[in-house]
């Protein structure tokens, strides 16, 4: 019984190995964080934990795929896997969560951007996830330079 449970526990990581899954997570863990600090900082309704979570989990089901495409579905031509799929739930998933923040209070649509950018940490985790970490990364720096660097020009321009 105990042999079973190890092997279960050790096998998981078949397809992707268990460093190689821990570093793609801590990657969509802190690319997450950094949207998430810009967002807490201006004090929207998603900040930090949900862009980190968002991040994550796009990451997570990656990860997962990699290893579910590994698995025997059906015989020669019968096989259909399809990882697209998996993307656009993900996609749609997040989708659903960023709309919840975005409100509009008279005639102002309000946390838009903050709904942009959980969407964003979504896909940030997707390529965390697909072992595109420096894709990521460059996305995380132009985000951030647009969320802070926009602001700035503006107020400076007062037109915020």
């Amino acid at each position: 019984m105990w042999d079973t449970i190890v092997d279960e526990l050790t096998n998981t990581f078949s397809e992707v190995p268990l460093i190689v899954a821990m570093t793609r997570m801590l990657a969509a863990l802190v690319l997450g964080a950094v949207i998430g600090m810009e967002r807490e900082w201006r004090r929207k309704p998603a900040g930090l934990r949900t862009h980190m979570l968002v991040s994550i989990a796009a990451c997570l089901f990656i990860l997962v795929s990699q290893h579910l495409g590994s698995l025997p579905f059906g015989v020669g031509n019968e096989v259909q896997i399809d990882p697209l799929r998996l993307i656009e739930a993900v996609t749609a998933g997040v989708a659903f969560l960023a709309a919840g923040v975005i409100f509009t209070s008279g005639d102002k649509v309000r946390n838009l951007t903050t709904g942009a950018s959980m969407w964003l940490a979504g896909a940030i985790g997707l390529a965390c996830g697909a072992g595109q970490a420096p894709l990521a990364a460059l996305a995380t720096l132009l985000v951030t330079a647009v969320l802070i660097g926009l602001r700035w020009l503006e107020k400076g321009m007062g037109t915020h």
